[in-house]
């Protein structure tokens, strides 16, 4: 059984795409190849690439009695993540954005579940969440971040703490090194791992603001994620090309920053020269209380 977290602390159109994990790696849906350009980083300043619309895709579930759900926020996108028991019907939910509030409010209605933490995986700086209007919403729903955020939520995490859902859970891996209050959620079996700005697919977040630091968040992959099993899936909080899922396997082996050493890595890093993201100075305001700020 998972342990309850006890430290609690009083304080458009966008696209949904429905996936069901296959124990298959080797499909053509699920493995990236190696001709894809990596992200350059959180708000690279680079026009996306369009991509043709998918609504849904089904997959075999890797973890038994489990729901999950990759969302889309297309003008940052941003990925959000649900995941439910499909027993017990309880929720969490992972970086919310207050855009799609209502899409994802009115999805966790039509599937009866019990919304119980929605968690920011860090303060971001390229949207606003939505975890403090979807409490408002929600009875009963707790907000959780790092406890290194310097953030306000109900819930302040760190490493080794559990957030239970029914008979599942996320446990919290600290990998700062993008900002200070950086986490990865690994699912209890380490069949998925949804790893926040800290790692993109064949890419990383940025480390030129907001307490970032190359090093550490060279260390944070090698030492927290790529020691996960090899068929773990990676489920990031953006992709810009279209990309929604790697593999630790294949990011440990065709990542073109994080395959490099640390010397390399940095020096890739303190030259990347993108430009400030379009919404910092509202959105990481906003984050530190919740996304309530002038909402």
């Amino acid at each position: 059984m998972c342990s309850v977290i006890s430290r609690v602390k009083p304080c458009h159109r966008a696209l949904a795409v429905s996936l069901r994990l296959r124990t298959n790696t080797d499909s053509p849906s699920y493995a990236a190849t190696q001709s894809r350009r990596f992200s350059p980083g959180v708000s690279s300043g680079v026009e996306p690439l369009r991509v043709a619309s998918r609504s849904y895709s089904s997959r075999t579930a890797m973890t038994e009695g489990l729901l999950f759900r990759q969302l889309l926020e297309l003008e940052s996108k941003t990925y959000t993540y649900l995941l439910a028991d499909t027993a017990t019907k309880e929720a969490v939910l992972i970086d919310p954005v207050l855009e799609t509030i209502d899409r994802d409010l009115k999805l966790i209605g039509e599937l009866g579940l019990n919304l119980k933490v929605a968690v920011n995986t860090h303060c971001h700086a390229d949207h606003i969440t939505s975890t403090g209007l979807m409490k408002k919403r929600l009875v009963g729903l707790k907000s959780a971040i790092s406890k290194y955020s310097g953030a306000s939520a109900d819930i302040l995490l760190s490493e080794g703490d559990k957030i239970p859902f029914g008979k599942h859970c996320l446990t919290v891996r600290d990998t700062p090194g993008h900002t200070d209050g950086c986490m990865t959620l690994v699912m209890e079996d380490q069949s998925m791992a949804f790893t926040g700005d800290t790692l993109l697919i064949r890419g990383c977040g940025r480390t030129d603001f907001q307490q970032g630091c190359a090093k550490r968040l060279y260390h944070s992959v090698h030492q927290k994620i790529f020691t996960l099993p090899d068929q773990c899936l990676i489920y990031p909080a953006h992709d810009y090309l279209g990309q929604t899922v790697s593999t630790v396997g294949e990011e440990r082996k065709f990542n073109p920053r994080l395959t490099k050493s640390i010397e390399q890595f940095v020096d890739i890093m303190n030259n990347l020269n993108l430009p400030k993201p379009a919404k910092i100075d509202i959105s990481v305001p906003a984050n530190l209380v919740c996304g309530l700020h002038e909402v």
